[in-house]
């Protein structure tokens, strides 16, 4: 089902996006949190992930 991986590949992106801007404003009023920097390029490979094998199909 292309449809469903695509969806799913933009869920990822708008989840990736939001967890960068919930990560910059953490950071921004109680310091940075390397865990939570981690998180999100763990996060935003396994995005990229999904993106690389669905326009590899």
């Amino acid at each position: 089902m292309p449809g469903s991986t695509d969806g799913s590949t933009k869920t990822m992106g708008v989840l990736t996006v939001g967890g960068l801007v919930v990560v910059t404003a953490y950071t921004v009023a109680l310091g940075s949190n390397g865990w939570l920097w981690f998180g999100w390029v763990v996060l935003g490979l396994l995005t990229l992930g999904m993106i690389a094998t669905r326009s590899g199909t």
